[in-house]
């Protein structure tokens, strides 16, 4: 299998981005989401982040997007802006191929070079070693788990805290 092509997010790209987020909802614990959001919502999620000043790629192979990531913000107050949370997410088909670390990188290396400072990845379900392992080959720390905060599929899910500095981090203050 060829690598990906990682590249910025357009619209373009939605109706494969929420059919892979779709799944996601459908049938995994990745997402704490009940019911698949349709291609409007994910089209207002999508120009919510970029008119917001987010990154958002896709990972692209052979022509079709197979994988997507996306930085956000990690609260709404004003003291959070330097402060982003991660997602992403990957057909099926290609997981643990190392597809989501290089969408990883990537979005680790934009968001650095637009000033953020910390990345935060609350990952659902404690038992989602390829998510965890994928942040830790990142350099993400272990922050802590709120156990059974989530309930899907007849049981209980925890959320896993991990955090990562960009760039300077905590060492300086950043310019305003």
């Amino acid at each position: 299998m060829s690598a990906p092509e990682v590249r910025p997010a357009t619209e373009a790209d939605l109706p494969f981005i929420t059919e892979i987020y779709a799944h996601a909802v459908r049938y995994g614990t990745a997402t704490f989401e009940l019911t698949p959001p349709d291609l409007a919502e994910m089209t207002r999620r999508f120009r919510a982040l970029i008119d917001g000043g987010f990154p958002y790629f896709v990972a692209s192979l052979d022509g079709r997007v197979v994988g997507y990531a996306y930085a956000a913000a990690y609260r709404p107050r004003p003291a959070y802006r330097f402060t982003v949370e991660n997602s992403v997410y990957l057909a099926p088909a290609i997981h643990r191929r190392g597809f989501g670390l290089q969408l990883l990188q990537r979005l680790i290396a934009e968001c650095e070079a637009r000033g953020y400072r910390q990345m935060i990845a609350v990952i659902g379900d404690s038992a989602n070693a390829g998510s965890i392992g994928v942040h830790t080959r990142c350099g993400f720390q272990m922050i802590g788990t709120h156990p059974n905060v989530g309930f899907k599929f007849g049981r209980w899910l925890d959320t896993v805290m991990m955090q990562r500095a960009l760039g300077e981090g905590a060492t300086t203050v950043p310019a305003e």
